[in-house]
């Protein structure tokens, strides 16, 4: 089963990177994004698209021009993830086969990014709308469009993000926090899963 959660692993560092990322995997989160200012990113996105690029999407996050999506797109990269919604930037990602997920809060940064090509949308962030909003816009959005909620959203609260149309989740220091151990992530990415499973398996999905 392919989760809908992305792993933000904001502040991670390249000698590390490999080991988080293979303990995430191994956890059951197959989604992993290096934000853009975390230390050189583009070498730990090169090194996790190596070694995992054929069991996990792999990619970037904080990604805000055409130009971080190509060298993303050059180190190995699949998944394209924004902070906000830039037409430019979801184009050039769907022009060279990449998954785009960028950010959005309201209706018409929504359907500014699924006009132009995104194929999830990243609600960021999450808190400022709140699972009523969400629940707002799931009823006018494309249900093939998934949306993930991101800042607000943990393990607390999964269950009432689903029930409010939520497919998945973007977990950032809920998972990893520069200088994290990789035992201490381990046991993070594990109640996570679990806390996942279980609102999935309430919800009926």
């Amino acid at each position: 089963m392919k989760r809908q959660i992305v792993a933000i692993l904001r502040g991670i560092t390249p000698p590390e990177v490999e080991a988080v990322a293979g303990t995430l995997i191994e956890a059951g989160i197959t989604s992993i994004e290096v934000p853009l200012n975390s230390p050189d990113p583009f070498d730990s996105i090169t090194r996790l698209a190596r070694r995992f690029g054929a069991e996990a999407d792999i990619g970037a996050g904080t990604v805000l021009t055409p130009d971080d999506v190509a060298r993303v797109d050059d180190c190995g990269g699949r998944l394209i993830v924004s902070p906000d919604t830039c037409s430019d930037v979801i184009v050039e990602t769907k022009r060279r086969g990449l998954i785009s997920c960028p950010g959005a809060m309201s209706a018409t940064e929504c359907f500014a990014a699924i006009r132009a090509g995104a194929d999830v949308l990243k609600l960021f962030p999450a808190s400022m709308v709140g699972p009523s909003g969400l629940k707002a816009l799931a009823a006018v959005l494309p249900p093939e469009i998934p949306v993930l909620a991101v800042g607000g959203a943990g393990p607390d609260n999964f269950s009432t993000w689903l029930q409010a149309g939520a497919a998945g989740f973007g977990i950032g220091t809920a998972l990893y926090r520069p200088g994290d151990s990789v035992s201490t992530v381990a046991q993070r990415a594990a109640e996570i899963v679990a806390a996942f499973d279980r609102a999935k398996t309430d919800l009926g999905s």
